[in-house]
């Protein structure tokens, strides 16, 4: 999984936009100018910051060496996800789809 692939699938989501607020090297998305995924370019292998319930941060953390708490973030709400190719494109996607989930508007919820 690579950098286009993240920004791709981040973007077709409703209402998402992203830019770089930290410098060059962290690309941000949002909705509604709460941030959801954060993308460290500058990191190899690549990795994404996102939000998620604190029970499944732990979770996800003692089962997936890929996942440590929140890199600068909130490490109660915040996971550090590395792309090395340990998490399957699925669970990838699946995290993602979590973080936004979280911050969308309860009112644009599904």
């Amino acid at each position: 999984m690579n950098a286009e692939y993240i920004t791709d699938y981040c973007l077709a989501k409703e209402d998402v936009t992203s830019g770089f607020p930290f410098g060059p090297e962290t690309l941000v998305f949002k909705i509604n100018e709460k941030v959801f995924c954060l993308m460290g370019l500058d990191r190899d292998p690549l990795s994404i910051n996102l939000k998620c319930d604190p029970e499944l941060a732990m979770e996800l953390r003692e089962r997936h060496p890929a996942v440590i708490p929140g890199y600068h973030m909130n490490k109660k709400h915040w996971n550090t996800v590395s792309l090395d190719g340990s998490l399957t494109t699925k669970q990838i996607k699946e995290f993602i789809d979590h973080s936004y989930n979280l911050v969308k508007p309860k009112k644009k919820r599904k």
